[in-house]
This record gives structure tokens, sequence and C-alpha cells, in this order.
């Protein structure tokens, strides 16, 4: 499990492009035939992934978390972003297919991962936080879920919003999760940007083509810079950052957040205006 150590803004003012890759943005987080597992210490977040090929592959403990099981005080939200799969939870089968989430509570000990098919597999991207109280584990299938509809395609900037992990769906300690998928032509997310002091979020960008990228802005709105971004990599944004992104191609992001409160709306909005 690799640590990473967020910087405040007036770090962040100083770095440079490899210091706010290294510091930020997690690459690499998908490898064959394994679960991989970075801990943020913005709270205590620990994002993963876990990537079955022919075997099935078993959520364990990381010596960081000095826990007895992984789920011992913890909750998992779970998106399956490739092939069929299935999560079986304490003897419990649960089958995701693409863009289908699952909610793990805390208190479960055994967790594992498998592909149905191993010639295409499903790649599970993992989001954890601390729980103070046990939820049911419930799975949200994507072709229930209700979608949003915002932006236009003037603006380059039309998608749909998922919620799955939130107040009025899937119960949670304090994980939000969801994604958000842009129409064909349509570039920007999270435009215009805001900042929440009392969340910080995680963006895991997906079905970015090979040879595209997304350039997601970050930093104080007065001070912004960017990250250039490839399929299947995460960036981490603390409450005094923008999140926004656009891309070469139209792509996909799943954003979680953990923290003070589960307020989707709880934003500090800024005006495209007062970008700089």
């Amino acid at each position: 499990m690799k640590l990473y150590q967020m910087a405040d803004h007036v770090r962040y003012s100083r770095m440079t492009t490899d210091e706010r890759r290294s510091t930020f943005l997690l690459e690499g987080l998908f490898q064959k035939g394994a679960i991989e597992f970075a801990y943020v210490d913005l709270d205590r977040t620990v994002i993963g992934s876990a990537f079955p090929t022919a075997f099935e592959l078993v959520l364990k403990p990381e010596p960081e978390l000095r826990a007895e099981y992984f789920l011992e005080r913890r909750e998992l939200g779970v998106l399956n972003v490739g092939g069929s799969g299935a999560v079986i939870v304490d003897g419990e089968t649960f089958e995701l297919d693409k863009l289908d989430c699952l909610y793990i509570g805390r208190g479960h000990r055994e967790v594992i991962f498998t592909s149905i098919d191993p010639a295409a597999p499903a790649y599970f991207y993992l989001l954890s936080y601390p729980a103070h109280a046990e939820y049911p584990t419930r799975l949200a299938r994507f072709k229930d879920l209700e979608g949003l509809e915002l932006g236009s395609h003037e603006t380059c900037n039309k998608r749909t919003i998922y919620k799955a992990i939130y107040r009025e769906g899937i119960k949670s300690c304090q994980l939000v999760m969801g994604f958000t998928l842009l129409d064909s032509g349509s570039n920007w997310n999270t435009m215009p940007p805001h900042t929440h002091m009392r969340r910080s979020e995680v963006y895991f960008y997906f079905d970015i083509d090979p040879a595209h990228r997304v350039l997601h802005l970050m930093g104080p709105p007065q001070e912004t810079s960017h990250l250039v971004v490839a399929d299947k990599e995460v960036v981490v944004s603390p409450g005094w950052s923008i999140h926004s992104g656009v891309g070469t191609k139209n792509y996909a992001f799943c954003w979680g957040m953990g923290g003070e409160n589960q307020a989707y709306d709880d934003m500090d909005g800024v005006t495209i205006a007062d970008l700089k």
C-alpha cells in the first residue's frame, strides 16, 4: 500500500509538474491478477483496484490499517468499469456488470473478487473510508439508476450524472459515490467548478481512449494548474481545490467523497470569470 501525503495550498503553489503528479495523481493502479491500494492521509481515504483474471482475488487487511480484516473499521464502494464480474461478501454473491456499483458495510470479514469471463475481465475500482456504524451491503445496478442530465452541446459539457451511494440512495456512514458519463462531442466536466472544504473528493477517470487524455484542472480558483490524466488514473482533490477537467474526447469518471457531511449539493461555487 503506497502512502500519499497531501499538500496544502501553500506548498501546492511552489510545486513542479512532477511534484504535483506524485502528490495528487495515482498512476498504474490496475495490475493484472492483483489488488492494489493507496492510502491518502486526507480523510484517511483508501483508493484501490481489483483486477481478477484467471483466479479470484481475496481482500486482505493491509499492515498500514492495523486491522484484523479490511472492513473491521471501514466501509467500501466498488464500481465495475470492465467485463462482468462478481463480488462475494461473507458467502453472498453479487454479480456486477459494467457500471454496477456495490456498497459493502463495515464488519464484513471476507470479500472476494472474480471475473465471469477471464478473457473479458472485470475492472473493480475501490474506494474506502472509515466507518463508525454498520450499514447493509447493497447493489445499485446501472439500469436502475436515474440519471441527471446537465450542461449542453453548445458549451461542450452535456453529461449525465448517476448517484449510487448517497443520502437518498444506498446508505453509508460517510462515503458518497457515483459517476458521470459525457455525451459524444462534449469534453468538459464540472464546469463551472466548485470547492467544498467539508469533503475531499476523488476522481477516477475511465473509458478514455488510449490515444486521448483529460486535462484535469486543480488548485485554488485564483491559482489553477492542470494534470494530464490517462485512462484508469485517479486524482485526489483536497477541499481547497477545484476539480474539473476537459478531454480531447468524451470520457467517463467516478466521483467519490468522504468527510464532514453527505450533502451532495454542499458546494462553494466558483464562476468561470473568477478563474485564473
